[in-house]
């Protein structure tokens, strides 16, 4: 089963900054490109931040009168004002840079992006060079692969090749990216795997599970007797 990674996805081709880029420059390349957020990279290719919208925006907001009415907005207002008097695109970035690589999994990557409320990443090799950016509706196409495609991936991968069942055993249907599984699977204990499974494949939004099964195989034990230990050789 493929599972799609930030390399099926990403641009490779790329917009960036220099360190020593201006305030000016900044803002006409991302007005010029349709960008809101710029890689800042070195000589060597290796990405040392990255300048977004809301920086250079940090110097108008810090102008804004009236005064703070709590200490998180004085701390804030403080990091503004700071910022607000960067020139040059090392001074007002954002440093280290959140970063992803080519073989990270969409799923991971979206997960990042949520947690430090960025919509780019750069794409980075294991030294640090960039290769591209990955943004929030690159990540999202992936869920808006058609409901044909998600039904033959499920029954191929998970149930042809993955619990050898034949297609013709069960039903998949996909509705808006919303799976529903009917059907009968040889084994009890495959039900919640095959679901899982699901889950899984791209595009897939949920999973209503309602196979069934021919044989009830958890709730069986091997007794004791029977139960060989393959580390010795056997007695004779």
């Amino acid at each position: 089963m493929h599972k799609r990674t930030v390399a099926d996805v990403m641009t490779r081709t790329v917009v960036t900054a220099r360190p020593d880029t201006g305030f000016a420059e900044l803002v006409r390349l991302m007005t010029e490109h349709s960008v809101s957020a710029l890689p800042v990279t070195d000589a060597s290719g290796g990405v040392v931040g990255v300048v977004s919208e809301a920086d250079l925006l940090a110097k108008e907001s810090a102008r804004a009168d009236g005064a703070p009415h709590s200490l998180r907005a004085l701390l804030r207002r403080h990091a503004d004002k700071t910022r607000a008097a960067g020139t040059v695109a090392a001074e007002l970035m954002s440093s280290p840079a959140v970063t992803t690589t080519e073989h990270t999994p969409v799923t991971t990557a979206a997960r990042l992006m949520s947690e430090h409320r960025v919509k780019r990443l750069p794409v980075v090799t294991a030294d640090g060079v960039l290769t591209g950016v990955v943004s929030r509706s690159d990540l999202l196409g992936v869920f808006l692969r058609g409901d044909d495609a998600i039904a033959e991936e499920i029954r191929h991968e998970v149930f042809e090749r993955s619990l050898d069942t034949p297609a013709d055993r069960v039903g998949v249907t996909v509705h808006d990216g919303q799976v529903t599984l009917d059907g009968t699977v040889e084994r009890r204990s495959w039900v919640p795997i095959a679901a899982a499974l699901s889950e899984r494949v791209d595009g897939v939004v949920s999973v209503h599970n309602r196979l069934g099964w021919s044989w009830d195989d958890t709730g069986v034990t091997i007794p004791e007797a029977m139960v060989v230990d393959i580390r010795h050789e056997p007695r004779p």
